[in-house]
């Protein structure tokens, strides 16, 4: 997820200011939608001053979520020393007399002192007897057998070394990985599995976080089957099934998506009566006799904050605000025109609304020559073949095609882009095919 650049925002808002006033019925020519950078720049700015709602939960409810807080350790790292290997824990220079009633497993308490020439037996995460020179693995370790002992470690056998010890070897130490109240995640981290780990070990049964932004989507059309194979003019609705996860891994909770008819009153209905934090439409935002979305807008009260973006495909979608700390994004009906305006407004908005950190954007030289709109942004498909971008085929407005198989969206400016040219690469929340390079920077 990147940041938007937020050069040129009192420009965008003007033109939000202006787009407030238009009346419903078709959108003005392209030339007087926002920037597409400013468009993304609104949109992140509506979602960092959206006040964030917080609540613990027990680590097993914290998946996903983004911490609220710092966390800190309410412990050292290890608590207390101890073994690394299977092993000898000895005490002072060898050979060492072995004692086998002394063996010391992890989880046990009553840990012996040990006391110089003596080894015992000890496991992986036991605690450290005090006084232990080294842990000696079991494997460079040789047993020397008291007179008629066949095993090799029974009272009055000694232990050799097979290399030299070195004091302090093979022991975790105490505090090795933290100290108590170091921190160890700041706030706004995306709790990931390896995060819930270290809260465990750290002390934690509850995390304070963020709660996720409440969001509904809309499924706007007539022609849209839930299932089947297309027939008789319908088609299948593919943004249904494939904006809720999507959304999720930005940081949404999906509440519900529902499937509305054109229908302007049941549309406004569904609008006025959601209690959710974020509405996401689908289709509707257009110019057509039955896109009622603004129509609806108006009758509501919102605010327009994004009525129309200078990019292709997608440009007549918005952003509005339904209330103090709600929002509505709407999303042309065509499959990849709705994906662009996805990236465009609701990955910053819900970036904010969600309080994660936006990343540094990553940028990528495109391998072949990129074909560009004339005046605006063009979201091109795109794979990363060793270190390249390569724009794919299949991009039509209304094709899923060529998504399936990318890895990311090129941002390419006006005009196009030549074979070589860096390009800012919008992230996608899978890999398509070869390994995705780390967030930020560029490649080399």
């Amino acid at each position: 997820m990147t940041e938007p650049d937020v050069d040129g925002v009192d420009e965008a808002l003007a033109l939000v200011g202006r787009a407030q006033t238009r009346p419903a019925g078709p959108p003005p020519p392209g030339p007087r939608d926002t920037p597409w950078n400013q468009a993304r720049a609104v949109a992140a700015r509506a979602g960092r001053h959206t006040a964030l709602r917080t609540r613990r939960v027990p680590l097993h409810e914290a998946l996903g979520r983004v911490l609220a807080a710092p966390l800190t350790a309410l412990t050292d790292l290890p608590p207390f020393d101890t073994s690394a290997m299977d092993g000898w824990a000895v005490a002072g220079p060898g050979p060492w007399e072995v004692r086998t009633d002394d063996s010391v497993l992890a989880g046990r308490g009553g840990i012996p002192v040990l006391p110089d020439g003596v080894a015992v037996r000890i496991a992986t995460g036991a605690r450290v007897p005090a006084d232990t020179t080294a842990v000696i693995r079991s494997e460079h370790a040789r047993a020397e057998a008291a007179r008629g002992d066949r095993s090799g470690t029974g009272p009055g056998g000694h232990l050799h070394a097979r290399y030299e010890v070195v004091p302090g070897q093979d022991i975790r130490p105490r505090g090795q990985e933290c100290r108590r109240g170091d921190e160890l995640l700041p706030a706004a981290t995306v709790v990931t599995p390896a995060a819930l780990g270290l809260a465990a070990a750290a002390g934690y049964d509850e995390l304070a976080t963020v709660e996720p932004p409440r969001t509904e989507v809309l499924v706007l059309g007539d022609e849209l089957l839930a299932s089947g194979i297309p027939r008789d003019g319908l088609i299948r609705d593919v943004l249904g099934p494939m904006l809720g996860p999507w959304l999720r891994s930005l940081g949404a909770e999906i509440v519900a998506v529902r499937r509305v008819g054109d229908d302007e009153e049941a549309l406004h209905e569904a609008v006025a009566g959601t209690s959710a934090d974020l509405v996401v439409t689908t289709g509707g935002t257009a110019a057509g006799p039955v896109d009622h979305v603004r129509p609806v807008l108006l009758k509501t009260g919102a605010e327009l904050l994004v009525d129309g973006v200078r990019v292709r495909p997608g440009h007549p979608m918005l952003l509005a605000r339904l209330a103090a700390s709600r929002y509505l994004v709407g999303l042309p009906g065509n499959p990849l025109a709705a994906v662009s305006a996805l990236l465009t407004l609701a990955e910053p908005l819900l970036c904010g609304l969600s309080g994660r950190v936006a990343l540094e954007p990553l940028w990528a030289p495109v391998r072949d020559e990129a074909r560009g709109h004339p005046r605006d942004t063009r979201l091109v498909p795109v794979a990363f073949r060793a270190g390249e971008a390569v724009p794919l085929r299949y991009t039509g407005p209304a094709m899923l095609r060529g998504l399936a198989a990318a890895d990311g969206l090129a941002v390419v400016p006006p005009g196009g882009a030549r074979p070589g040219d860096e390009l800012e690469v919008l992230d996608l929340p899978w890999t398509a095919s070869t390994p995705t390079p780390a967030q930020g920077g560029r490649f080399t």
